[in-house]
């Protein structure tokens, strides 16, 4: 049986995608309804959300919206709750500190750690169920590069990034028995809108120069990887982190 390019669809699913409304889970968003995938968009702004699905009808794909704040945990539960069953959910929600550790507190650090790491095992409690049922899931934690290379300014980020790639082997080592896999995906520098003052400071410039590539990604790139590990031809990929940093982490420089 030829693997391409049928293995790679994901026609009859539904994916759930957060924080996707913009940036890396807008592209991944749109790459899992391309591929066949029914999509589910999330963020805290129905203004913002709406058109986005517009956008993913007119192209002819099947999509809808949940709204919440990941902080609100009954919120979240009432949303997924009258979504329908969920196939695969990508977690790419992450917030941000780049402040300094003397200057971060304890309920700064504790509300970031939430937001980018508890919130994963809230999604991923209501919507495993479901998937052991069916038998069939996909668990996609959006884990960044920086849970395994420190640089200044990043400990609450890094902290809760480096848990997601931990919390992602745990669970496909407990859960691949019964159909469920769960990896997690590694984005390096990519060029969103949140990182575009990163990337023309003269630290975006080492960054830039750093990539065996020479360049900073576009955002679309990380749509692939996502679709890939969403689909049947990633059927025996399981407690994985797949890395979509250009060679950064792949590279040492003395």
């Amino acid at each position: 049986m030829s693997i391409f390019p049928d293995r790679f669809r994901l026609d009859g699913r539904a994916a759930l995608i957060t924080g996707s409304a913009r940036g890396l889970g807008w592209e991944m968003a749109k790459g899992l309804a391309e591929a066949g995938a029914k999509v589910l968009l999330h963020g805290r702004a129905r203004s913002r959300l709406a058109p986005r699905v517009a956008e993913l009808e007119t192209a002819g794909r099947d999509a809808g919206a949940v709204c919440f704040d990941m902080a609100d945990r009954a919120a979240m539960a009432v949303e997924l709750g009258n979504a329908g069953p969920i196939d695969i959910l990508v977690h790419n929600v992450g917030e941000r500190d780049r402040r300094p550790f003397a200057e971060i507190d304890h309920d700064a650090f504790a509300r970031l750690i939430d937001v980018d790491l508890v919130a994963a095992h809230a999604l991923v409690k209501l919507l495993l169920p479901g998937m052991i049922e069916r038998g069939w899931g996909r668990l996609i934690l959006v884990s960044s590069i920086v849970g395994d290379l420190a640089v200044p300014g990043a400990v609450s980020y890094a902290t809760a990034k480096g848990g997601l790639s931990a919390f992602a082997r745990a669970l496909a080592a407990e859960f691949g028995a019964r159909g469920v896999t769960c990896n997690a995906l590694s984005p390096g520098f990519f060029a969103t809108e949140t990182n575009a003052q990163l990337a023309v400071s003269p630290a975006g410039e080492r960054q830039r120069e750093r990539c065996p590539l020479k360049r900073w990604a576009e955002p679309w790139e990380i749509a692939g990887a996502a679709v890939f590990l969403a689909s049947p031809a990633a059927s025996f990929v399981n407690g994985h982190t797949l890395v979509v940093d250009g060679g950064v982490s792949a590279t040492y420089l003395g």
